[in-house]
C-alpha cells in the first residue's frame, strides 16, 4: 500500500509536506516525500488529499468497563464517597452491561483516532471474546484488590496469574493491574513486581491520586484511612511517607510500571519516579472531575519521567445535561492544552503517541510512523501549512476521517483519489 497526502507528522520528527508512506505485511517500509518514497516503491497509490496523517494515538490508561456508567455518579466532596459509589454500582451490573459498556467505549476509541489502549479489566472472565469485538489493539490489565475481600495475596496474585498466562498470546498484550495503594496491600504489590518481571508483564497502579489516598498514607489520617480502618485494613503502611516513596520502599517503581495520576506529590517524589524508570500517566477530564490541585507536568518533566496521556473512565468526565461524551483522546489534548499553555503542541502529541508507546514497552512500534513500526496511521483533514500542523492536530475535534490498524482499514477512507 502506498499513501499520499497533503502532510505526515510522523511523531519523531518534522512535518514532512507532499509525503508518502509505504506499507507492506501490516508495517511501514518508509515514510518522506512523495517523490522519494514513491521513486522507491512505485505501483499504485492511494491519494487522500487535503489530509494530515499521523500515527495513531495511544491511550496509556483507560477503564473501557465502565463506559456506559457516563452522568451515572456526580462529582463529591469526598474521593472516599466516590469509591463506595462506584464500587456499589459495578456490583449490581450484569456482564451482558459490562460487554456492551466495554463494546462502545472501544467504539468510541476508535472513531477518535485511538489505536492502541491500556485498558484496566475489572471483568477478566469476558476476555478475549471482547478482543475480537475491536480491531484496536487492546492491552488488557487485569485490576486485582484484596483488602474488603481479606484474600492472601498470594492467592488473589496466582488466579491472576494464571489467567494473564491463559490469555498471553490470544489478544494484543496483556499485563497486571494491583489497583492502588490503598485497595492492595504490600505483599500482593510485591508480588505483582516478581510476577512482572518473571513474565515480562507491564504493570498499572493508581498512585497518589487523591488527597485523601495522600493524608492516608502520608499522615495516617482522613476519610479514606478512618474508613479503611473500620474496614479491618491493616494499616502499618500508613503514617510513614508519601504514595511514591512508599511504592519507592517495596522496590515498585520499575520501568515496567504506568503510574496513573500521581496527583499529589512530596519535593523528590518525582526523582524517585525517575530513577525508578517508572512511567507517568495523567488523564487531564478525570483530573478536571475531581477539581485536583494543577498536576505537576513541569516537575515530572525536569525530572526526566516519561509522561503520558489517558482518558480514564467516561464515570469521571463532567457531562452537562443533554451533552454527548466520548472517550476521546483528542478531548484530552485540549484539555490539556488548557491547563498548561505553554507547553508546545508538538510535545503534547507525544504524550499520547512516542511517550505512551515506550512505557507501554513498544517505543519504535507504536506511536511513532518509521521504517519498522507497526502501520498504525489516523488521517485528519488539513489545508494548513507544516508550522501550524501540531497545533491543528492537538485541537481536532469530531471523529477521525480514517484509521489504519496494523496495515488494515479499521475506518476506511474516502473521497480518495486512486
Amino acid at each position: 500500500m502506498l499513501i499520499r497526502t497533503r502532510m505526515v507528522l510522523p511523531g519523531n520528527r518534522p512535518p514532512i509536506e507532499d509525503a508518502a508512506v509505504a506499507i507492506a505485511h501490516g508495517r511501514v517500509l518508509s515514510v518522506g516525500k512523495w517523490s522519494r518514497v514513491r521513486r522507491h516503491t512505485g505501483g499504485r497509490h492511494l491519494d487522500l488529499g487535503e489530509t494530515l496523517v499521523l500515527p495513531g494515538l495511544v491511550n496509556a490508561h483507560c477503564h473501557l468497563d465502565y463506559t456506559a456508567m457516563a452522568g451515572l455518579i456526580p462529582p463529591m466532596r469526598s474521593f472516599t464517597d466516590w469509591i463506595k459509589s462506584i464500587t456499589a454500582l459495578k456490583g449490581t451490573w450484569s456482564d451482558a452491561e459490562f460487554v456492551s459498556s466495554w463494546k462502545s467505549g472501544a467504539d468510541m476509541l476508535l472513531h477518535s483516532g485511538t489505536t492502541t489502549v491500556a485498558d484496566v479489566e475489572a471483568v477478566p472472565n469476558l476476555l478475549p471474546d471482547l478482543w475480537k469485538t475491536t480491531p484496536l489493539r487492546v492491552i488488557s490489565f487485569l485490576e486485582m484488590t484484596g483488602v474488603r475481600s481479606r484474600r492472601d495475596p498470594r492467592q488473589i496474585l496466582a488466579e491472576t496469574a494464571s489467567r494473564a498466562r491463559r490469555l498471553r498470546g490470544r489478544g494484543t498484550g496483556i499485563g497486571l493491574s494491583p489497583h492502588a495503594l490503598y485497595s492492595t496491600t504490600p505483599a500482593l504489590l510485591r508480588l505483582s513486581l516478581q510476577a512482572a518481571r518473571r513474565h515480562d508483564w507491564r504493570l498499572v497502579t493508581h498512585v497518589a491520586e487523591s488527597l485523601e489516598e495522600f493524608d492516608m498514607i502520608r499522615h495516617a489520617r482522613g476519610p479514606m484511612f478512618d474508613w479503611l480502618r473500620r474496614n479491618e485494613r491493616d494499616m502499618a503502611d500508613c503514617g510513614r511517607c508519601s504514595p511514591v516513596a512508599q511504592l519507592e520502599r517495596l522496590g515498585y517503581l520499575n520501568r515496567r510500571l504506568l503510574a496513573v495520576h500521581l496527583n499529589y506529590l512530596t519535593p523528590g517524589d518525582a526523582r524517585l519516579l525517575a530513577r525508578g524508570g517508572a512511567h507517568a500517566v495523567h488523564c487531564p477530564r478525570s483530573h478536571d472531575y475531581f477539581r485536583h490541585q494543577p498536576f505537576p507536568y513541569s516537575r515530572l518533566v525536569r525530572a526526566g519521567v516519561n509522561v503520558c496521556l489517558g482518558t480514564d473512565s467516561l464515570v469521571t468526565v463532567r457531562k452537562a445535561r443533554h451533552e454527548a461524551i466520548a472517550l476521546d483522546l483528542f478531548a484530552e489534548m485540549r484539555a490539556f492544552a488548557r491547563a498548561h499553555p505553554a507547553v508546545p503542541a508538538a510535545d503534547i502529541l507525544a504524550l499520547v503517541t512516542h511517550n505512551p508507546g515506550r512505557a507501554l514497552g513498544l517505543g519504535g512500534r507504536v506511536g511513532t510512523l518509521r521504517a519498522g513500526a507497526a502501520a498504525d496511521l489516523i488521517v485528519l483533514p488539513y489545508a494548513g501549512t507544516t508550522s501550524e500542523a501540531a497545533e491543528a492536530a492537538v485541537h481536532h475535534q469530531g471523529a477521525v476521517s480514517a484509521s489504519l490498524i496494523g496495515g488494515a482499514w479499521a475506518i476506511p477512507p474516502v473521497d480518495t483519489r486512486p
